[in-house]
């Protein structure tokens, strides 16, 4: 188990001994390298943004006689791209997903996570659908299939991504994922409520402890999902269109809503932000309908422009003294999209990158590594002073991995340690004190 003082060297360490547990296609004496330095080798190219670093970590150990995949990631020896592929191919991303929950347990225990709780006290975890794979000839029988007017099949992979996030912070912590897939027993193809159905019936009963409330958009926000959510004693925030739920706005149309005014000066302009709210609110028609609780904010320049409307159904009850804070729990849902998803896609990652299809779970389990790099890095981000202080003084992430990729080049390092102190001290920084 991790503790909260672990290095980075630690955890690579953990994450090897839950690697040495995939199973083996393989039968015989055919065994020359080990499903783990499959692993760590795929995932040392997500977390070091390299696409090229198990080539230069390959020419590097013929000249020095070892290299930084060795030192920094664990593994002993790496295999070509071609066998990688072909060794992780029918490795579920289930059988890594208890990393995910580890860090989770050490951000838990060294207190990051109560620092990220926000209304009612509660973690605000957003849910939301990505894409991160799409083809019109290459496809496997876990694809998605969508079929255009002209009759072209799009194949696609997607999966739905928790992720921890907190009002006014940009620090994310992605959770287990739940793959799109077609499920076994059913013809229909498999969605997004549906896999968060299944996320919810699996991972329930490990976060419920924790105090959750669920962000979402408006898919999220109908009966079944929000029944689902009360039933594993999770509260919600979900965003709440009017056109999707006719009944419920009809209602609200009925009668006088509370209304709360807030007028706040800019440095250019006046703000004004106008709160309504109602407890107790049919979600949808029908006697069996579930009641929420609704809020509303719209944003209005002094000229009367318009500059922000949304409203939300929740599970928590709304006053005059809480409606503010809630609505900024449910705005925070965008933190999914931008600090995680986009992130994902368009800061180095590469998600929806094609590093591998294969005809099993090849496509899926780099996805999940690809998760876990940038879960790594948020680690390091809040755990690691001197990884921290890197990323202050450089200008731009861009730059830090860059240097990361020019270093890991050219020079062997012991350890991560190692690495970042020769960064701290070539920028001539002071090593944080108790960072050794």
């Amino acid at each position: 188990m991790l503790t909260p003082k672990c290095k980075f060297d630690s955890l690579i360490e953990f994450f090897r001994n839950v690697l040495q547990k995939l199973p083996d296609k393989r039968t015989g004496k055919n065994t020359r390298y080990g499903m783990e330095d499959a692993a760590l080798s795929a995932f040392s190219v997500f977390f070091t943004q390299t696409p090229s670093f198990l080539s230069y970590q390959r020419t590097m150990a013929a000249t020095k006689g070892r290299s930084n995949a060795q030192t920094l990631f664990g593994v002993h020896q790496v295999p070509c791209d071609n066998q990688i592929r072909d060794l992780l191919d029918g490795v579920k991303p289930q059988c890594v997903f208890p990393v995910f929950e580890e860090i989770l347990h050490l951000l838990e225990q060294s207190g990051e996570l109560e620092a990220l709780r926000s209304f009612g006290e509660t973690l605000l975890v957003a849910m939301d659908g990505v894409e991160y794979f799409s083809s019109h000839s290459i496809h496997c029988p876990e694809c998605s299939t969508q079929t255009a007017k002209d009759g072209t099949v799009r194949y696609f992979h997607g999966a739905v991504t928790p992720v921890m996030v907190s009002p006014g912070r940009s620090t994310v912590v992605p959770m287990v994922p739940e793959f799109i897939v077609p499920q076994d027993g059913t013809n229909k193809q498999d969605c997004e409520i549906a896999a968060a159905k299944r996320w919810l019936a699996t991972h329930a009963e490990t976060y419920r402890s924790m105090a959750i409330t669920v962000l979402g958009d408006d898919l999220y926000c109908h009966q079944p999902f929000c029944e689902a959510l009360h039933f594993h004693s999770f509260n919600f925030i979900l965003t709440c269109r009017p056109d999707s739920h006719n009944t419920l706005y009809r209602h609200l149309d009925r009668i006088a809503l509370p209304t709360v005014i807030c007028k706040r000066w800019t440095g250019k302009t006046e703000e004004t932000s106008t709160y309504r709210y109602l407890n107790q609110v049919p979600l949808r028609s029908g006697d069996d309908a579930l009641l929420v609780n609704w809020c509303e904010l719209t944003v209005t320049r002094a000229d009367g422009k318009q500059l922000y409307k949304n409203a939300f159904a929740t599970s928590h009850l709304i006053s005059d003294q809480t409606v503010s804070a809630i609505v900024q729990s449910g705005r925070t849902r965008w933190k999914v999209e931008n600090e995680h998803n986009n992130t994902l896609k368009t800061k180095g990652y590469n998600l929806e990158h094609n590093f591998g299809h294969g005809k099993q779970h090849l496509s899926s389990l780099l996805a999940t590594f690809n998760l876990l790099s940038l879960l790594f890095h948020t680690l390091l981000d809040l755990l690691d002073d001197k990884y921290r202080l890197l990323r202050q003084h450089l200008p731009t992430r861009k730059t830090f991995f860059d240097d990361l990729r020019a270093l890991t080049r050219y020079w062997v390092f012991e350890s991560w340690d190692h690495l970042l102190t020769f960064m701290i001290e070539g920028l001539e920084l002071q090593i944080p004190p108790n960072s050794s």
